[in-house]
């Protein structure tokens, strides 16, 4: 059994996480969970009420999503910092331990994770987002997008219009500098203890893309791992009944 509760970071409807807690005597660890759908679908993550049942507390967090004001660069990008220090605030009345916060993202939540972590490494170098105030032990990307210019190439060669170029307002061509900002291959080493869970045979991710971040951490002795699921698709990594999940519950 855990409480479940909606809590506003932020002014607009979009600006919320949900919470949930597990029965304890002693402040719950945290896992701030970031959901997929390529930066434009709704909240929607069954693996927060998994890992609460677990004992650790989910923070599944919302964000202002492609197609709303505010919505892409940088917005979206101040909205999950924003998200993730709004801990801090609610800490104390809901007995959270932030001294091991783990961020886990699946698909475009994958990337927001993977980009959060870095943050701690790379906090005023650009004098555009916010400071990220909660210390991040491990970042967990399931299917993530790590390389926004090898998405953007994929989606382009399958003659997909790609979000990638509405979340950066610009190709890389044209926005360059965002590019280098916003993508997680981009900002190695982070300094953090990363995990990548891919399925080999996700239609939506492609594989390559944990693959190749994994090889560029490794020279750039990072803190990296890379679990590879054979016969596993782009949705069974966030199945709780699926033995693909139990991979993931394995990491911790």
């Amino acid at each position: 059994m855990s409480n479940k509760i909606k809590i506003f970071y932020g002014e607009n409807h979009s600006q919320f996480g949900v919470l949930r807690v597990p029965q304890s005597k002693s402040p719950s660890p945290v896992i701030v969970t970031i959901h997929g759908g390529f930066w434009q679908e709704k909240e929607n993550n069954p693996i927060a009420e998994d890992l609460t049942r677990k004992g650790y507390a989910t923070w599944n967090i919302e964000y202002r999503r492609l197609g709303e004001r505010g919505g892409g660069w940088p917005g979206t990008f101040d909205d999950v910092i924003d998200a993730v220090n709004h801990l801090t605030n609610i800490k104390e009345t809901h007995r959270l331990d932030l001294t091991n916060v783990i961020i886990i993202g699946h698909s475009a939540g994958g990337h927001l994770a993977l980009w959060l972590a870095s943050r701690a490494l790379h906090r005023n170098t650009d004098n555009i987002f916010k400071d990220l105030e909660v210390p991040i032990r491990k970042v967990i990307s399931l299917a993530g997008v790590t390389d926004l210019k090898k998405m953007l190439e994929i989606h382009d060669e399958k003659g997909i219009k790609s979000p990638v170029t509405e979340l950066m307002g610009g190709t890389p061509r044209e926005v360059p500098e965002r590019y280098k900002l916003a993508s997680p291959i981009e900002l190695l080493p982070m300094d953090v203890e990363q995990v990548l869970v891919h399925g080999e045979l996700d239609q939506h991710v492609s594989v390559e893309l944990s693959k190749d971040y994994y090889n560029k951490a490794i020279e750039q002795q990072d803190h990296v791992k890379l679990v590879v699921l054979p016969e596993i698709e782009h949705f069974k990594i966030i199945d709780p009944s699926s033995t693909a999940w139990n991979s993931v519950i394995d990491i911790f």
